[in-house]
């Protein structure tokens, strides 16, 4: 896999040279629709093993995982000296009881233990119970959670520089439409690292799509 990458989403490329000369060069999604976040990380390929321990983590409740996963996070994270509190993407009520609890919430507190940034994780809500983006073809994901976000408190994040976390990016629209919540609000720059990235078919090594049963 290739070591360059948008400079907004953080999307892999499939050669450097797309790079070379232009370090800053974004996607063209990026380029087409500018996402409202200032810059993503997406830390690590959503393939095995690190597949399997995070839906393990998130579907079987194996939240002893939460430590493990966090600490590869924290060994991978940029420079972050400007942001002013960390808010993980929330589930809606109806998910969190299901569940029982938030992955991206129990991944953020060691984050924000390890980075000394405060924590606000009953701000920004989820109001509309939407299905799985998983489930999802990518057409219906942009339109999944179009206006499922908002901010119970904008006087709070009101110019404040925030950092999203959550566990996997797919698509990018969770933590867009996160962004467009918290802009709306007041907020300045947006960021938002994840700890795993769904990847394209031409950026995953053959060994691995020779296990296609498995992968998707």
């Amino acid at each position: 896999m290739s070591d360059a990458r948008c400079a907004r989403c953080d999307r892999p490329f499939p050669s450097s040279i797309a790079t070379t000369y232009s370090p800053n060069h974004v996607c063209r999604s990026c380029a087409e629709r500018p996402p409202s976040y200032t810059r993503a990380w997406t830390l690590y390929p959503y393939l095995p093993p690190l597949q399997h321990a995070i839906r393990l983590f998130k579907y079987h409740g194996k939240v002893s995982l939460a430590a493990p996963l966090a600490a590869l996070m924290i060994a991978r994270l940029p420079p972050l000296n400007s942001v002013d509190v960390i808010i993980p993407v929330p589930l809606h009520i109806q998910k969190l009881r299901e569940r029982e609890f938030n992955q991206s919430l129990l991944l953020a507190d060691h984050i924000v233990r390890h980075l000394d940034i405060p924590v606000a994780y009953t701000n920004l809500v989820r109001t509309a119970p939407t299905p799985a983006q998983t489930t999802l073809s990518r057409k219906s994901r942009l339109k999944n959670l179009r206006r499922a976000f908002a901010v119970r408190r904008p006087d709070a994040i009101v110019n404040k520089r925030i950092l999203l976390i959550d566990d996997v990016f797919t698509t990018g629209t969770t933590v867009n439409e996160c962004a467009k919540a918290l802009r709306r609000a007041g907020s300045a720059d947006v960021f938002a690292i994840t700890l795993s990235r769904t990847m394209d078919t031409d950026t995953v090594p053959d060994r691995i799509l020779a296990q296609r049963p498995y992968f998707f």
